[in-house]
């Protein structure tokens, strides 16, 4: 499919990124943490058949930040996906999450049930818990974080090669598809690129729900989902973790294929087997 450029007014600002399709089922495709809309370049060419949206989250790619003094939080980032979804005129529709998006993903098929007709998550379902016992401790960092963000400045680079390369070597990614993210990630300064990404996106949030409050969210979950997992798999969403999230959903399959953590952008052929024909029913 021809992936085209659009933007949509919404109340946070201009939220930007890529379409594709114009006829059949509505997909929403949300992308993971400090990615971009690009995310999604490989999938589209193998999911004809339905109308693809990839927005470029608030904070990521070409999408407008936060106003000064807000924080990025799963609610604040639901309410902007139903605001673009609006402003698309599309009352219901299914979703696609990667990573971070899937998380996302995942909270609205739990908090809208009659907006959201089928979810796909790849590498994530939930979100990242937190133990009670941690709570002070991460309430210190997170704040200790935020205090000391003003006084760090951007780096400036003179080419793309450096970016590409640092995305390459921290998740794992070709070339190819570090590129795809990096020349939507990025933008034009004096002396060359900065990243275009919010940097209050990298402070630890104050809070995150324990694995009870998670599983409760993930067996409230009613529509149809589809689940793919990498493998293997990510230190921070290990199994057998990974794998009794999965178990909670009430509609549920579960693929586990080999790959690293894009395998959406790396495997993009054999995510789409798994996905398209789920997404068409």
């Amino acid at each position: 499919m021809t992936l085209r450029e659009f933007e949509v007014d919404i109340p946070l600002g201009r939220i930007t990124g890529l379409r594709a399709g114009h006829d059949g089922p509505r997909v929403l495709a949300l992308h993971g943490w400090l990615d971009n809309a690009a995310s999604f370049v490989p999938l589209a060419d193998h999911l004809a058949g339905i109308q693809l949206v990839a927005p470029d989250l608030p904070g990521h790619g070409c999408s407008a930040h936060l106003a000064p003094g807000a924080e990025y939080t799963s609610g604040v980032a639901v309410n902007a996906v139903l605001d673009i979804a609006d402003a698309l005129g599309w009352e219901t529709f299914s979703l696609l999450g990667h990573s971070m998006g899937a998380g996302i993903a995942s909270l609205m098929a739990a908090a809208v049930p009659h907006r959201v007709q089928r979810l796909v998550v790849i590498e994530a379902l939930g979100g990242l818990a937190e133990t009670v016992e941690r709570t002070a401790d991460r309430w210190r960092e997170a704040i200790a974080a935020a205090r000391a963000l003003p006084g760090k400045r951007l780096r400036v680079f003179a080419d793309l090669v450096a970016p590409v390369r640092a995305r390459m070597q921290a998740n794992q990614l070709s070339e190819a598809a570090a590129r795809l993210l990096v020349e939507r990630g990025v933008r034009p300064v004096e002396g060359g690129f900065v990243w275009s990404s919010d940097p209050r996106l990298t402070l630890p949030t104050p809070q995150r729900l324990d694995e009870a409050q998670l599983a409760a969210l993930v067996a409230g979950i009613g529509c149809p989902t589809t689940v793919v997992y990498a493998d293997p798999p990510q230190p921070y969403f290990p199994e057998p973790l990974r794998s009794r999230r999965a178990s909670l959903l009430p509609d549920g399959q579960l693929h586990v294929i080999a790959g690293t953590h894009h395998l959406h952008m790396e495997d993009p052929a054999r995510v789409a087997m798994l996905i398209g024909p789920f997404l068409r029913a």
